[in-house]
This record gives structure tokens, sequence and C-alpha cells, in this order.
């Protein structure tokens, strides 16, 4: 499998396909690349060359008991990028995914960087604090860290069987497949590198990291997404950022990039090529 091996040792998976402008998808948490297997079809398809890693302790990454934080996983992006010497990468996140990019783009400059975009992604913060009033309390993410300590095989049937695909509003017709999938992905990572991953996506402020950037981002963002909510997140980073746009999808819940692929694909697709 390739990988590619971190300062501290990590063995970092990832998928290398086509040739072309590089895409570089980073995925949520407690994912794996293969969340992404719809983008990178469709970009393959189009004539670019698409890149995706898991992250450390998800899917076929090293299951290391440290390092898991936004600084390192910025600098494993560094690291990966740096290996296969991208230029005029565009950088994809979603989710904490998208956190990882802002990070990795703040703390490592634009020179490899064209454009990014991230997607229902937890910057700028997501815990409630003074300056945050209107992030979710503590006590929500301490409830997380308990269920991935305790039973997170059922938790991980649970979250996307309900909210995070929005399969518990009424008239959603769920999806056993991507249920499983979602289930199968989890479960491949390690419960440290998840259960420190809560405290990584949830306490990291991305506030200074967004006003850094300059290459334009795409900010998009489901107005319904139950896990991170609208209001707190997309139009806020769309404001720090010197050069970024807010594209509000009416309806659509957090995991967009999957059940409303078409869509997705299609605007991102347009912003790489605009």
């Amino acid at each position: 499998m390739p990988t590619v091996t971190t300062k501290d040792g990590v063995e970092i998976f990832y998928k290398d396909w086509g040739k072309g402008q590089p895409i570089v998808f980073s995925h949520g948490w407690p994912l794996s690349s293969d969340d992404w297997d719809t983008q990178m079809s469709f970009f393959l398809d189009k004539g670019f060359r698409v890149i995706a890693h898991d992250r450390r302790g998800h899917g076929r990454s090293t299951q290391t008991a440290d390092g898991h934080d936004m600084d390192h996983y910025a600098d494993d992006l560094a690291a990966l990028t740096a290996h296969l010497d991208l230029k005029d990468a565009v950088h994809v996140g979603h989710s904490t995914g998208g956190g990882e990019v802002v990070h990795y783009i703040a703390r490592h400059g634009e020179a490899r960087v064209a454009k990014a975009a991230i997607i229902a992604a937890v910057p700028p913060l997501m815990v409630k604090t003074p300056a945050n009033p209107g992030g979710l309390p503590k006590d929500v993410f301490d409830g997380l860290q308990v269920q991935v300590a305790t039973n997170r095989a059922q938790f991980y049937y649970d979250l996307p069987a309900g909210p995070f695909y929005g399969y518990n509003r009424p008239g959603a017709k769920p999806q056993q497949g991507i249920i499983w999938n979602w289930w199968r992905q989890g479960m491949m990572g390690g419960a440290k590198a998840h259960y420190d991953g809560i405290v990584a996506f949830s306490q990291t402020d991305f506030t200074e990291d967004l006003k850094k950037i300059n290459v334009p981002v795409l900010v998009m963002h489901g107005d319904d997404d139950q896990i991170v909510p609208y209001a707190d997140s997309g139009p806020l980073s769309a404001k720090l950022l010197k050069n970024g746009t807010l594209k509000t999808y009416k309806g659509f819940p957090h995991g967009m990039p999957t059940t409303e692929a078409a869509t997705i694909n299609a605007d991102l697709l347009s912003f790489i090529k605009g």
C-alpha cells in the first residue's frame, strides 16, 4: 500500500490516481479516504489527479496513540504534499478535514496551493466559549467521547443512521449501504485516535488561521447540518477569509458530499475551473 512516513514515524496511507491538476481530499471524523470515493471517481473522469489520505489513527494509517491534534494533522498533510511534490493543488476538506485544510494552509503556506474548499467544516470554532457564544456546550463533546470509549460500534451505527445524513428527518429515506459504509470506515480506525480527535475538531480555534489565508476558498454548508450547526460555522468562516465565498445549501445535511454528491461535485468543479 502507498504510504508516507511522518517525522514521528507514523505511516499515512494514501490513494493517488490520475494525472493533471491535483485535488487533495481530507476526510471527516472518524472516517477514511474511502468517504471520497464518489468525488475521486468524478474528478478523475474530468482529467484531474485525485489524492486522498487516511488521517493518522484512521483507516489504514498507523493506529498510533499520539499526535491526534490539528498541528499533527496539518503536518501529516504537509508531509504527503511534499512527498508527492504537489504544485497548484486544490484542497478539499469535509468536516474535521475542513479544519485540517485550513490549518495546513495557514501553518505551511500557500506555495503548493491554488485554491481550497471546505464542506460542512468545523471552523472557526465548534465549542461554546465566552468569545464564541453560539458554539455547542463542551458537555456535548464530552458525551461523544463517552460513547466512543464505551460502545463505539453502536455509536457508529446510530450517528449515520440519524443526524449525520439527516436520516432522522421526516420523509427521509435511509440507505443502509451508506450507513454501513460509514460504520465500516469508523471501525477500521483506532479508538484512541477517534477519542482524542473529538477534542481536536471541537476545541481548536481556527480564527487566526482563516485570517492568514489568501487563496480563494469556497465555503459550502447545508443549513440543516445537525453535526456542525450552520450559523456558527460556514458564514463566520467566510467572513474571516480574505477571499472566501459562502455557498449555502437549503435542507442539506452534514454528510452532503455523499447524499447530495451530484450537486456538490458540480459546484466544486465550477469553483475549481472558475
